[in-house]
């Protein structure tokens, strides 16, 4: 069978994961990376994994009609302009999120794929979790029947660099917009409105910049059930990252991975690990699988688990959340445009 031919724009940390796993699969071959701070480092890394192509340009990718899909792994603001050429040059596309920061530009990008006839999967790793996708199935089964609540928790081992909150979008479209996506996946409804609060509780760096390092957003969804989710830049145990859907006839839940499920128990306490420390380890296999996905959709024509539509839903919520948090109110989906 014939491979999948990729190319990577953006060889960063993301990118060089998705390179990795997409070594890995049978159907797959990574034509070029590309990058525009590409140097003797990435040449290195790129010859030890038997690419053959390094470039600065994005254009060397998108161009070469040898490539099936691209990957973009780039900064955001890059996202729009490279998924409308790809777009054009009749590529499938596998965008990290978000497609942007202005919905009315993500917007114009799938309307460019769309006329174009062409896949994108947004990278919502999450969805491919296996705690969160027995939760799924378990509410669309109706085992736990019509959602009420759901409750999500999200908390990073610790705050980024000032470098990266100056660029990030903050804490809203960066860090809980997984989280937004996680409400919409978990339940299957969809969000109507947002109120959000947050503050500067971790880190000055965070108000210097305009954003906060701790929220909390409330989310009523069509028909009426309620959502709260809390984010922390630092949890200083290690990466928190839990859910539950409550409904009419029960409840689904899902608790952090950790190393191992060992519990020791003692008179003097009880004693169990730490969840494990960031989204690289607790999200390892999900990563291989949202890959897995994607060249299977490419490869078979099917419909995508996640695309630029819920790219685009969570995106919305996220804008309502940060108007909320400045405006001090409820904040509307339909206000969002």
């Amino acid at each position: 069978m014939k491979k999948i031919r990729i190319g990577i724009i953006g060889a960063g940390r993301i990118g060089k994961i998705h390179a990795d796993n997409l070594l890995r699969h049978p159907q797959t071959e990574i034509a070029a990376v590309g990058d525009l701070f590409a140097g003797d480092e990435l040449n290195e890394w790129a010859e030890r994994r038997g690419i053959p192509v390094v470039t600065r340009s994005s254009g060397d990718i998108i161009g070469d009609p040898s490539i099936d899909a691209v990957f973009i792994c780039s900064s955001t603001d890059t996202h729009v302009p490279l998924i409308k050429e790809a777009a054009r040059q009749g590529k499938h596309i596998f965008c990290e999120k978000p497609i942007s920061m202005d919905i009315r530009q993500t917007e114009e990008a799938l309307e460019a794929v769309r006329l174009a006839g062409v896949k994108l999967q947004v990278g919502f790793n999450r969805r491919f979790d296996h705690n969160y996708r027995r939760i799924r199935e378990h509410v669309r089964a109706g085992a736990i029947g019509d959602v009420q609540l759901v409750k999500i928790t999200s908390r990073d081992p610790a705050p980024p660099s000032e470098d990266y909150i100056r660029s990030s979008g903050g804490m809203f479209m960066d860090m809980m917009i997984h989280d937004f996506d996680m409400a919409r996946y978990l339940t299957g409804l969809e969000v109507e409105e947002v109120y959000a609060q947050g503050g500067v509780l971790i880190d000055p760096a965070f108000g210097r910049h305009g954003d906060v390092d701790t929220a909390i957003v409330t989310l009523r969804f069509a028909g009426g059930a309620l959502g709260v989710i809390d984010c922390s830049r630092k949890a200083s145990y290690g990466y928190d990252q839990r859910a539950e859907v409550f409904g009419s006839k029960g409840s689904a839940e899902t608790a952090n991975d950790r190393p191992n499920t060992a519990v020791l128990s003692t008179e003097e306490g009880v004693w169990s690990d730490k969840p494990l420390y960031f989204f690289l380890e607790r999200y390892e296999a999900a990563y291989r699988d949202e890959i897995e996905r994607f060249v299977d959709c490419v490869v078979r024509d099917e419909e995508l688990p996640v695309d630029g539509r819920d790219g685009a839903a969570a995106e919305k919520i996220a804008l309502a959340a940060k108007l909320s948090l400045l405006s001090s109110r409820p904040v509307k989906l339909s206000e969002i445009e």
